[in-house]
């Protein structure tokens, strides 16, 4: 018997050592990835005007009837617009709401629309509570829209440290 090994007819110690390190380090990326934090904001353009416009018919033939033509509500249906929605998801990501929307909407039928629909339909929400527009549509991939951020205040910009402001002359 060897030190690398742990008895007639097994494999060596180090082959199983390096099988548990790679199990190990695949586990830890996989971690990372879901731990990541966002790193866009919805301040910055996430979805486009098209992409919205259809949201918006989506949006009253799915959703109206429970949430209003207005978005403000109903007797079951929470605002989609509005201080008390902007305050339930503050800090939460884009990715949130769609797997929500996605999940559990409409009410009768819920998972019923496709991603795309559903998409369409969450671009639409955002343009209705102020967000800007941008060039690119928004993604239909959940892990992809937990990149963004739904923040209710425009963040601040990031200055760089070594930038200093010019009087106006």
């Amino acid at each position: 018997m060897t030190p690398f090994s742990s008895g007639a007819g097994s494999q060596p110690a180090y082959h199983r050592l390096a099988v548990v390190v790679a199990v190990f380090a695949a586990a830890l990326f996989a971690v990372g990835l879901c731990a990541q934090e966002a790193t866009r904001s919805v301040w910055e353009g996430v979805y486009t005007e098209e992409q919205a416009a259809r949201g918006k018919s989506s949006y009253l033939r799915q959703c109206a009837g429970c949430h209003g033509e207005l978005m403000s509500g109903g007797e079951m249906a929470p605002p989609l617009v509005g201080g008390e929605f902007l305050a339930n998801w503050n800090g939460l990501t884009v990715g949130d709401l769609f797997d929500r929307i996605r999940t559990s909407m409409p009410l009768n039928s819920p998972g019923k629309l496709s991603r795309d629909v559903n998409a369409d339909v969450t671009a639409y929400i955002l343009q209705f509570n102020g967000f800007p527009a941008s060039r690119s549509e928004l993604d239909r991939r959940s892990e992809v829209l937990k990149q963004i951020r739904l923040e209710s205040n425009r963040p601040e910009p990031k200055v760089p440290p070594n930038w200093r402001r010019r009087r106006a002359t």
